[in-house]
C-alpha cells in the first residue's frame, strides 16, 4: 500500500473541512501535507485522523497544518435537538463546560437552556 493510499482518509477529511492552501507531495516513503484549517478544532480533527491512520508517532507523514482563526476553538452551527451541554461534551469531553459556551455567547443567548437551530455559537478555546 502506498503512503498516499494509507492516508487517503486524511486527504478526504481535509477536503470535507475545506482546508485552504492544501499541498500534498510524496517524497520517498513520506507523505508531506500542508494546509490551513479554519479553527483549532479542525486542526485537532486532522491530527486525530493522522494518529488514527498512522499511530501516535508516525514516521511516514510530515504535516504542517496552520490555523486561520485561533481566537476561538470553533464556530458551531446549532442543529435541532442539541443543547449546550451536548455541544460542550462534543468539543470538550465534559458536558458541564456548557457554562463556558454560554458565557462566550451572551450576545445572542439569554438563557443556557434555550438555543435554536442555525444559531452560530462561539466555542471558546480550551
Amino acid at each position: 500500500m502506498s503512503v498516499k493510499a494509507k492516508y487517503q482518509g486524511l486527504l478526504d477529511l481535509g477536503e470535507q473541512l475545506g482546508i485552504k492552501d492544501g499541498n500534498v507531495t510524496v517524497e520517498g516513503d513520506v507523505l508531506k501535507i500542508k494546509g490551513q484549517a479554519k479553527t483549532p478544532y479542525e486542526k485537532d480533527l486532522m491530527w486525530d485522523k493522522i494518529k488514527q491512520l498512522g499511530g501516535e508517532s508516525p514516521s511516514d507523514i510530515k504535516a504542517n497544518i496552520t490555523v486561520e482563526d485561533d481566537s476561538v476553538y470553533h464556530r458551531h452551527v446549532v442543529k435541532s435537538g442539541e443543547s449546550l451541554s451536548k455541544i460542550a461534551k462534543h468539543y470538550y469531553g465534559d458536558a458541564m463546560k456548557y457554562k463556558a459556551i454560554f458565557e462566550a455567547n451572551t450576545g445572542i443567548l439569554k438563557n443556557p437552556d434555550v438555543i435554536h437551530p442555525d444559531q452560530v455559537l462561539v466555542i471558546p478555546n480550551k
